[in-house]
């Protein structure tokens, strides 16, 4: 097998009436996260353990209709709860497969920065893409799908 690594990275910015604390508590409380995160009807999980803290660990897998299967393993590096009306930060990294093939591996920098009565969201992605895995902006396209997720769960 011919080894290879493609970079990219790219940013996603969202502005949400709602705090902060609100966005962040989406990404730390399973029951809260396990409402937008996920491939939607098409997706149905098959796996799933929660760890929100420093040196935490998240996993998620589930079968597409088309019968393959990704898992998503993260590590939680670095988290700050926005805490007085503050700004708060989620950095981990991920790596992703399809079925048993390891496609990417990733970290994700998350910024939640309160901006007119509301939050400013940011997420900066760096990955990596493995042996050949053509992403052709699809994880860009899979993680606007989650963030658009997201706002509708925090409407």
């Amino acid at each position: 097998m011919s080894r290879s690594v493609v970079h990219a990275s790219f940013t996603i910015t969202r502005q949400w009436k709602a705090s902060p604390l609100r966005v962040f508590q989406a990404f730390a409380d399973q029951q809260k996260k396990d409402l937008w995160f996920g491939g939607g009807a098409e997706w149905t999980p098959v796996g799933r353990s929660f760890d929100f803290r420093e040196g935490g660990k998240e996993h998620a897998a589930g079968r597409w209709k088309t019968g393959v299967v990704s898992k998503f393993d993260c590590i939680y590096l670095d988290i700050v709860e926005p805490k007085n009306g503050g700004e708060g930060r989620i950095i981990y990294s991920y790596v992703m497969h399809l079925d048993d093939r390891k496609i990417s591996v990733s970290q994700a920098a998350i910024e939640l920065k309160p901006e007119n009565g509301g939050t400013k969201f940011i997420l900066t992605e760096y990955g990596d893409y493995l042996d050949g895995y053509d992403d052709a902006g699809s994880r860009e396209h899979g993680t606007n799908f989650l963030m658009d997720a997201l706002g509708k769960s925090l409407d």
